[in-house]
């Protein structure tokens, strides 16, 4: 298996940061500067409380988008509409962390084992209970975080989708899934508020 490429940067980060308080200040973000290629992605959002960093927004897209269009876009999703959580407000920024994935190397697995924790992200396919196609995902940094065994992400994952009924031998069996890398960057606002002032010396 290959190792990651690097193609995140910090400069994606910084961008997704620009353009999430360009909203919340109601002004225009500036033009991006980096190239404009296409990348299935996600961006993920985090906030320190006391200390600890928890969650707060991640919603990408796995079809391939253009950079400058699909970090916009995302930036924007992720922080405001992640249905798990209140909307990002002005207030918070200064405590966030941004991360850019960007997803390579798409493989299709021969069952729902074949797959590496810490080198692959994973994507599912199932039937819920009432017989409706299901899917559900986890880049690849979730799993180690969590501390998950393969068969535990699996049944997170299941009931991460919607799934609700017992999760056996059959159910298993039947996932379709596909595995994928992630090259990935963050940035901290206080990295994000540096730059800008480098920038503008």
């Amino acid at each position: 298996m290959p190792s990651t490429i690097e193609v995140a940067t910090v400069e994606h980060c910084y961008y997704c940061f620009d353009v999430l308080i360009s909203y919340l200040e109601d002004k225009k973000p500036e033009n991006p500067q980096f190239t404009n290629d296409e990348y299935p992605l996600f961006v993920t959002w985090k906030i320190e409380t006391h200390g600890d960093t928890h969650l707060r927004g991640c919603i990408g897209n796995f079809n391939a988008m253009s950079l400058h269009n699909g970090l916009q876009e995302y930036a924007l999703t992720s922080a405001l509409q992640d249905r798990r959580f209140n909307p990002i407000t002005l207030r918070e920024v200064p405590r966030l962390t941004c991360s850019v994935s960007l997803l390579i190397n798409f493989e299709e697995g021969k069952d729902y084992m074949d797959w590496v924790i810490g080198v692959h992200g994973i994507w599912i396919e199932f039937i819920n209970d009432h017989g409706h196609k299901k899917t559900a995902t986890y880049l690849p940094e979730v799993i180690p975080e969590q501390g998950w065994t393969k068969e535990e992400a699996i049944e997170s994952l299941l009931r991460k989708g919607g799934y609700r009924g017992s999760i056996n031998d059959k159910v298993l069996k039947s996932i379709k899934l596909t595995r994928y890398q992630s090259s990935k960057a963050q940035a901290t606002y206080k990295e994000y508020i540096d730059h800008k002032e480098n920038s503008q010396a």
